[in-house]
Formats: structure tokens, C-alpha cells, sequence
């Protein structure tokens, strides 16, 4: 009983570290993106006034195309993504002065704002809504684009 109870205590203390290191890694990723940049905004303040200057483009169907599309997405994670995404297609619809959102601008905003890996899903994803994928190949194959407002 001796042993088996150290056992016990032991494998639950590995646990608990690894656990506690994987909640550090994403809180200090978060502290990190709090932190201002040279213009004296942060990551997170630029998607917030992205999302605030163009939440009036947003219509129900635009919405709903992004639900679908973060659908992927774990449900722990999806409100993030989902702020991130909004953030990166506000900003392009800032850029081109844009009087409302379409597909084309949700569907580049998202391939920009997602990490390389999640294209794959989105590739299925389109295939499953009918979107033709061939006008952002070049989008997905670009190393260079930014996944994060600037």
C-alpha cells in the first residue's frame, strides 16, 4: 500500500505541473499580446477597434458564413478565433474602404488570420459550402502574410 500510494502522489504532482505549464503557456501568449507595440496599441486593442468600426457591415448571413467556417475550431477556443478572424476581415474592409462584407473578403480575412495548419479544414470546409477555392490558392500558399492585425 506504501508504494503504490507514493505512486499515486507522484503521478498526480507530474500532472499537476504539466497542466499548470500548458495554462502558463497560453496566459503568458495573452500577456503577450496585451503588451503595447510601438504605436502605444497592443494586438488586442487593434482588433477591438477593428471589430468596432466595422460591426455595422456585419449581416446575419456574414455572421453565419463565419460561424461555419471556425466550426473546426474547438468550442474552448472558438470565441477567440472567431475575434481574431473579425478583427483581421475588419481590417481589410477598412482598407478598401468597403461599404459592406462579401464572401471573398470573409474567406481572405479568415485564410489571413488562421495559422497555416487550418487550411486544410478550410479547404474542406469550402468544398462542403460549394466556394470555389481556386482564387485564394495564393492567399494559402504565401508564407509571407501576416496572421496577426498589425
Amino acid at each position: 500500500m506504501g508504494s503504490s500510494f507514493s505512486l499515486l502522489i507522484v503521478s498526480w504532482i507530474i500532472i499537476m505541473v504539466v497542466l499548470m505549464a500548458i495554462g502558463g503557456f497560453f496566459m503568458f501568449r495573452k500577456f503577450l499580446k496585451q503588451l503595447p507595440k510601438q504605436d502605444g496599441l497592443s494586438e488586442l486593442d487593434w482588433q477591438n477597434y477593428y471589430l468596432e468600426q466595422t460591426i455595422h457591415l456585419w449581416s446575419d448571413e456574414q455572421k453565419e458564413l463565419l460561424n461555419e467556417l471556425t466550426a473546426p475550431v474547438p468550442e474552448l477556443f472558438r470565441s477567440v478565433a472567431k475575434e481574431k478572424i473579425g478583427g483581421t476581415i475588419g481590417k481589410l474592409a477598412l482598407e478598401q474602404r468597403a461599404t459592406a462584407l462579401d464572401e471573398e473578403l470573409i474567406i481572405r480575412g479568415y485564410i489571413i488570420a488562421s495559422p497555416k495548419r487550418d487550411h486544410k479544414f478550410l479547404r474542406k470546409k469550402l468544398q462542403e459550402l460549394h466556394i470555389d477555392i481556386s482564387p485564394y490558392e495564393h492567399l494559402m500558399l504565401d508564407e509571407k502574410i501576416k496572421h496577426a492585425p498589425e
